[in-house]
C-alpha cells in the first residue's frame, strides 16, 4: 500500500546525536525514526537550521520522508541558527562545511546504517557547500543528491550583487554579525540604523520579515507569503539566526567566478578542495535532481543554468530539472503547501534511485 504523502501524520522522534568535526567542531544530528528504507540527509541553509525541515505546523518534509518508508537524518552544520557557533564561533567559509561538516556527518550515518543507501538533499548554500565535497570525491558512493536554489553554478540579480559587494566590502571587516530579529537590536543600539536601513522598504509591516528579505535575501524576495503558515511567519525570529558576515566574501568570491570555488588557497588542509568545482563536476557519481522555485529570487535560474551547463562540460552526471511553479526560495520546504507541491517531486526521484540495484540484480 502507498502511503498518504499528504495526510498530516505525528512527527518521527527524533535521536540527538553530537557529534565532533575533525577540525574538533561540536555539530548535531537528529535521526528522525522513519521506516528500514534508505538514509536521507537533510542540509540546511545558511543562517537557519535543521528546524525548516521540521516545522510542527506544516505537514514537512520530514514527516513525508518517515512516511514513505526513508529514514530521515537532520543536520545542524556550523552556520545554524541552532549552535552557538553561528554566533559566537570563530569565522569559517564554506570550504569548512564541505571539508568537514557534510563528510563527517556522512561518516556519523554510514556507521549506524550499514550497507542501506544514503541520499543527501542540501538547500541553498547548503547546496553550494555539498557541491564542493562532491567534487573533491569526499562524498563517494551517495545513491543521489537533490539540491534546492542552486548548485555548481551560482547566480544573482543585480540587487543581490550590490548587496553581496556592499557587505563583503563594507560592513564583514567591521561588523561580526547582524541579528535577523529586530527586538534584539532595540532602539538604542548602534547596528539601530543599520537595521532600518535594512527594513525600510516591503510590503509586510513585520520588521523582522523585511529584515529576513533584505538581510538574509539580499534585497529580494525569500518566500512567497502566502506560502507560508501564519504560524511560521510569526516565528520567523525563531527560524533565522544572526547573520554572520565573514562569509560574504566567500560567497562575492563564488559570484563573481560564477561557479563554486574554494576559498582558501594558503592552509594546506584545504588543497583536497577543487580550486573550481565546476572544473570537476565529473568526479559527481552520483544521480542529482535540481529543485527551483519559478519565482526564486536569490538565485534566478541558477539550477536550471546548472542542468545545461553540465549536459555540455560534464555529460556523464547524470541530472534532471524540476522547477516548481509560483514557489519561490524557501518556500519550497517551509510552505504550508509543500507537501503537496512540491515534496512529490522529491519522493519520485529517491523512489526511482532506491528501485534501481533491485532492478539490476
Amino acid at each position: 500500500m502507498t502511503p498518504d504523502r499528504t495526510a498530516v501524520a505525528k512527527a518521527p522522534v527524533a535521536e540527538l546525536i553530537p557529534f565532533r568535526t575533525a577540525d574538533g567542531l561540536e555539530l548535531e544530528l537528529r535521526r528522525c525514526r522513519g521506516g528500514d528504507g534508505p538514509a536521507v540527509l537533510l542540509v540546511h541553509g545558511h543562517g537557519v537550521s535543521s528546524e525548516m525541515f521540521a516545522l510542527a505546523e506544516i505537514r514537512n518534509v520530514t514527516d513525508v520522508l518517515a512516511d514513505a518508508g526513508y529514514e530521515p537524518w537532520l543536520l545542524d552544520w556550523r552556520g545554524s541558527s541552532r549552535l552557538r557557533h553561528n554566533e559566537f564561533g570563530d569565522p569559517y567559509t564554506f570550504d569548512d562545511v564541505a571539508l568537514y561538516d557534510i563528510p563527517d556527518a556522512v561518516a556519523q550515518i554510514r556507521a549506524r546504517i550499514g550497507d542501506r543507501p544514503l541520499f543527501v538533499v542540501a538547500h541553498c548554500v547548503g547546496a553550494l557547500a555539498l557541491a564542493l565535497s562532491l567534487t573533491a570525491g569526499r562524498l563517494p558512493g551517495l545513491a543521489g543528491v537533490v539540491a534546492q536554489g542552486v548548485f555548481l553554478t551560482p547566480k544573482v540579480g543585480n540587487a543581490v550583487r550590490l548587496r553581496v559587494l556592499l557587505g563583503s566590502e563594507l560592513l564583514a571587516s567591521r561588523v561580526h554579525h547582524i541579528d535577523s530579529d529586530f527586538r534584539k537590536v532595540g532602539l538604542w543600539s548602534r547596528r539601530t540604523l543599520l537595521h532600518a536601513a535594512l527594513t525600510r522598504k516591503g510590503d509586510c509591516p513585520d520588521p523582522t520579515c523585511r529584515m529576513v528579505h533584505h538581510g538574509w535575501g539580499m534585497g529580494v524576495r525569500l518566500f512567497e507569503h502566502d506560502h507560508l503558515h501564519p504560524r511560521t511567519h510569526d516565528r520567523l525570529a525563531d527560524l533565522f539566526g544572526p547573520i554572520p558576515l565573514a562569509v560574504l566574501p566567500h560567497l562575492r568570491q563564488m559570484e563573481l567566478a560564477h561557479a563554486v570555488v574554494r576559498w582558501n588557497d594558503v592552509d594546506e588542509r584545504y588543497r583536497d578542495l577543487p580550486e573550481n568545482a565546476l572544473d570537476h563536476a565529473d568526479r559527481i557519481d552520483c544521480p542529482v535532481l535540481l529543485l527551483s522555485g519559478s519565482r526564486n529570487e536569490a538565485w534566478l535560474d541558477s539550477n536550471r543554468l546548472c542542468r545545461d551547463v553540465l549536459a555540455a562540460r560534464a555529460p556523464g552526471v547524470e541530472v534532471r530539472y524540476t522547477e516548481i511553479p509560483s514557489y519561490g526560495h524557501l518556500d519550497t520546504f517551509i510552505g504550508r503547501g509543500a507537501a503537496l507541491d512540491v515534496f512529490g517531486h522529491l519522493l519520485d526521484f529517491l523512489d526511482e534511485m532506491s528501485a534501481r540495484p533491485a532492478q539490476a540484480t
